[in-house]
Protein backbone atom coordinates (compact mmCIF):
# COMPACT_ATOMS: atom_id res chain seq x y z
CA UNK A 1 0.00 0.00 0.00
CA UNK A 2 1.07 3.79 -1.17
CA UNK A 3 1.11 6.42 1.03
CA UNK A 4 2.01 10.13 0.25
CA UNK A 5 3.65 11.76 3.12
CA UNK A 6 6.36 13.77 4.11
CA UNK A 7 10.13 13.23 4.33
CA UNK A 8 12.42 14.90 6.87
CA UNK A 9 14.97 16.89 5.50
CA UNK A 10 17.59 20.02 6.28
CA UNK A 11 19.25 20.20 9.85
CA UNK A 12 18.30 20.77 13.71
CA UNK A 13 16.18 23.97 14.08
CA UNK A 14 15.79 23.95 10.15
CA UNK A 15 13.38 21.82 9.21
CA UNK A 16 12.73 21.08 5.17
CA UNK A 17 10.39 18.41 3.92
CA UNK A 18 10.00 16.11 0.70
CA UNK A 19 6.74 14.86 -0.04
CA UNK A 20 6.82 11.77 -1.05
CA UNK A 21 5.13 8.64 -2.55
CA UNK A 22 6.51 5.51 -0.37
CA UNK A 23 5.36 2.21 0.49
CA UNK A 24 2.98 2.27 4.12
CA UNK A 25 6.13 0.01 5.32
CA UNK A 26 9.17 1.73 5.13
CA UNK A 27 10.38 4.16 7.91
CA UNK A 28 9.74 7.80 7.68
CA UNK A 29 13.23 8.35 5.62
CA UNK A 30 13.38 5.21 4.16
CA UNK A 31 12.70 4.54 0.93
CA UNK A 32 10.80 6.29 -1.63
CA UNK A 33 9.03 5.51 -4.44
CA UNK A 34 8.74 8.90 -6.05
CA UNK A 35 9.65 12.79 -4.93
CA UNK A 36 6.57 14.68 -5.67
CA UNK A 37 6.99 18.04 -4.63
CA UNK A 38 8.83 19.67 -1.25
CA UNK A 39 7.71 21.51 1.57
CA UNK A 40 9.44 24.69 3.37
CA UNK A 41 7.85 25.65 6.28
CA UNK A 42 10.24 28.62 6.90
CA UNK A 43 10.82 29.98 3.76
CA UNK A 44 9.33 33.84 3.56
CA UNK A 45 7.70 33.88 0.23
CA UNK A 46 4.24 31.82 0.34
CA UNK A 47 5.08 30.93 -3.34
CA UNK A 48 8.20 28.86 -2.36
CA UNK A 49 6.91 27.41 0.68
CA UNK A 50 5.04 24.65 -1.11
CA UNK A 51 6.04 22.82 -4.34
CA UNK A 52 4.01 20.27 -5.58
CA UNK A 53 3.91 18.12 -9.32
CA UNK A 54 0.40 18.40 -9.32
CA UNK A 55 -0.03 15.69 -12.23
CA UNK A 56 1.75 12.97 -9.58
CA UNK A 57 0.39 13.27 -6.80
CA UNK A 58 -3.41 13.13 -9.01
CA UNK A 59 -1.50 10.19 -10.72
CA UNK A 60 -0.68 8.38 -7.19
CA UNK A 61 -4.14 9.26 -5.96
CA UNK A 62 -5.46 7.78 -8.48
CA UNK A 63 -3.91 4.74 -7.84
CA UNK A 64 -5.22 4.03 -4.82
CA UNK A 65 -2.35 6.65 -2.60
CA UNK A 66 -3.35 7.68 0.65
CA UNK A 67 -2.06 11.04 1.98
CA UNK A 68 -1.65 11.51 5.47
CA UNK A 69 -3.08 14.40 7.57
CA UNK A 70 -0.69 16.66 7.47
CA UNK A 71 -0.12 16.16 3.48
CA UNK A 72 -4.09 16.56 2.95
CA UNK A 73 -3.72 20.12 4.83
CA UNK A 74 -0.86 21.05 2.43
CA UNK A 75 -2.51 19.72 -0.86
CA UNK A 76 -5.98 21.45 0.17
CA UNK A 77 -3.59 24.23 0.41
CA UNK A 78 -2.62 23.94 -3.15
CA UNK A 79 -6.08 23.58 -4.12
CA UNK A 80 -5.74 19.83 -4.85
CA UNK A 81 -8.73 17.73 -3.12
CA UNK A 82 -6.99 14.36 -2.15
CA UNK A 83 -10.26 12.48 -1.98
Amino acid sequence: MVKIRLKRMGRRHRPFYRISAMEIRNPRDGRVLEELGYYDPIAKDEEKQIVVNEERVLHWLGKGAIASDTVRDILKKKGISPA
